[in-house]
């Protein structure tokens, strides 16, 4: 006998479409961009803490491979180190009081800026985001007289206010989108209930906030721990450099203990990778809900 197959009808419905098509093509790029950015990202990092792990010798003959001797006293010789703690508690003490600073005047500046109409607030808030064109590096020598004329020389405060100063720009630009995204409702209903505009900021805008706040607090504490030419400019006696300044302990006259410096950039760069992790969340709750209108 012999087996006739009838084909079967093929559903028109289960065929994908030519938008289905492109939008899957899309997501793979997508992916494949995201692949492409976290290697960018992730493989220097990886790199960095393997060559903290070799002697000056290998690492200048295998720079990226893993080592062939695991030398992990180049990790614990420098945590037992004074010096590095002291560092560390240095970065520490100018990352706080930046940030701290950064939100309560970044956090108050912006909600009268999304709040409170009043004449030449938009041109206030572009001059607040022209900042965001110059990095600090730009106007260092007007930064150091006026830090001098204050008496802030090789002080923490003569680091700290330059910081949050040219940090200010992006802190107003995020809480004041974030503030005017919150629902009106809330803001008239407060007033009618006689609530001023500082209770208001105080009990009802700053508690539902969290996410913006850190957000705002992670950049200017990743940024305030990463800095290096203000504090470079700033800080003339040892004893009150950050981690940045720390790495020149490393640099001889005629040659640099890279091994050593790629262990002490690892163990440093930690707090801020933790910070991130532990506040992501709300870093990206912070970000989406300041960038969609409600």
């Amino acid at each position: 006998m012999t087996d006739i197959s009838t084909a079967q009808p093929i559903d028109a419905a289960s065929a994908p479409t030519s938008g289905q098509r492109i939008r899957a093509g899309t997501q793979v790029y997508m992916y494949i961009s995201l692949i492409i950015v976290a290697a960018i990202v992730v493989v220097p990092l990886i790199s960095t803490a393997l060559g903290g792990f070799k002697t000056l010798g290998e690492l200048r003959g295998n720079p990226f491979g893993l080592p062939t001797e695991w030398q992990w006293s180049n990790y614990t010789d420098i945590i037992v180190s004074k010096r590095y703690w002291l560092q560390m508690s240095n970065s520490l003490i100018i990352a706080l009081l930046t940030v701290f600073l950064t939100l309560t005047f970044g956090a108050m500046a912006a909600f009268c800026f999304a709040h409170i109409r009043f004449f030449g607030a938009d041109y206030l808030v572009n001059y607040f985001l022209i900042g965001l064109m110059f990095p600090a590096a730009t106007a260092i020598l007007p930064l150091y007289i006026r830090i001098r004329d204050l008496g802030l020389i090789d002080t923490y405060w003569g680091v700290v206010l330059p910081q949050v100063a040219f940090g200010m720009g992006m802190s107003i630009m995020l809480f004041r989108n974030y503030f005017r995204n919150l629902p009106s409702e809330l803001f008239d209903a407060a007033f009618v209930d006689g609530c001023g505009y500082m209770r208001f900021f105080w009990h009802i805008t700053l508690p539902l906030s969290r996410p913006i706040i850190a957000t705002v607090g992670i950049i200017s504490f990743v940024g305030s721990w990463n800095s290096y030419i203000v504090p470079l400019i700033m800080l003339n006696s040892e004893s009150r450099y950050p981690w940045p300044l720390g790495i020149m302990i490393y640099r001889g006259e005629f040659s640099t203990e890279w091994q050593l410096v790629l262990a002490f950039i690892t163990l440093t760069i930690l707090p801020t990778i933790i910070a991130f992790f532990l506040a992501q969340k709300h870093i990206i709750a912070g970000l989406t809900a300041g960038a969609v209108k409600s």
